[in-house]
């Protein structure tokens, strides 16, 4: 939040996003890979995670094999189906990505929390005007 209860910007929030990026600025992993790796984890399943993600599963399949590519390694192991369905479950190095994106969002949002305070106390000392001047 932007400040203390009745300040000028209480309902305002400052809100950031972390991607992993290639040399050519190409995203290679976002907060929509890292939810699909989440809901991988979560679900055992490649199909039910983009289910439950709202996205298809041609789409998450892309999206995990261009994030596998780029990162030279495999993120799921898995298993073909059969009479029970098959299962995808987070490789060693998956798990490790996953534990490490954790702790980075942990990380970022305790800095942010600090750098948010400073901005909107600057932005709350920035004089008001009575109406928004038009263009």
């Amino acid at each position: 939040m932007a400040g203390k209860v009745g300040s000028r910007y209480y309902d305002v929030f400052l809100r950031y996003e972390i991607w992993l990026e290639s040399v050519g600025n190409e995203k290679v992993l976002t907060g929509e890979g890292f939810a699909l790796l989440m809901e991988i984890e979560r679900s055992g399943s490649l199909s039910m995670a983009a289910g439950n993600l709202k996205m298809s599963y041609r789409k998450a399949w892309g999206l995990l094999r261009n994030i596998e590519q780029h990162l030279n390694f495999s993120l799921v192991k898995r298993q073909r189906g059969g009479a029970r369905g098959g299962r995808s479950v987070l490789s060693p190095e998956g798990e490790a990505l996953l534990v490490a994106y954790k702790a980075l969002h942990h990380e970022a949002d305790i800095a942010m929390s600090s750098i948010a305070k400073v901005f909107f106390s600057r932005v709350n000392d920035i004089p008001e005007r009575k109406q928004y001047d038009k263009v």
